[in-house]
């Protein structure tokens, strides 16, 4: 019975941290806005750490196999 008592209990915190975490227990994203989660911090990293040549000419590299 005690087990059953835990059980219960770990199920409704759980049910709580997942409310409060917009009622998402699990799932996907979709990939637009994972980018757009990623874009700025990913700019950013790139200008702080001098890398933003390297990214420009990698996504023109991509640009051209692609055609544009």
């Amino acid at each position: 019975m005690a087990d059953t008592a835990t059980r219960t209990v770990i199920q409704t915190r759980k049910r709580r941290i997942f409310s409060a975490l917009d009622g998402r227990d699990s799932g996907t994203r979709h990939p637009l806005v994972a980018a757009a989660m990623v874009l700025p911090l990913a700019t950013l990293l790139a200008v702080v750490f001098g890398g933003w040549e390297a990214v420009v000419t990698q996504a023109s590299s991509v640009a051209g196999i692609l055609g544009r």
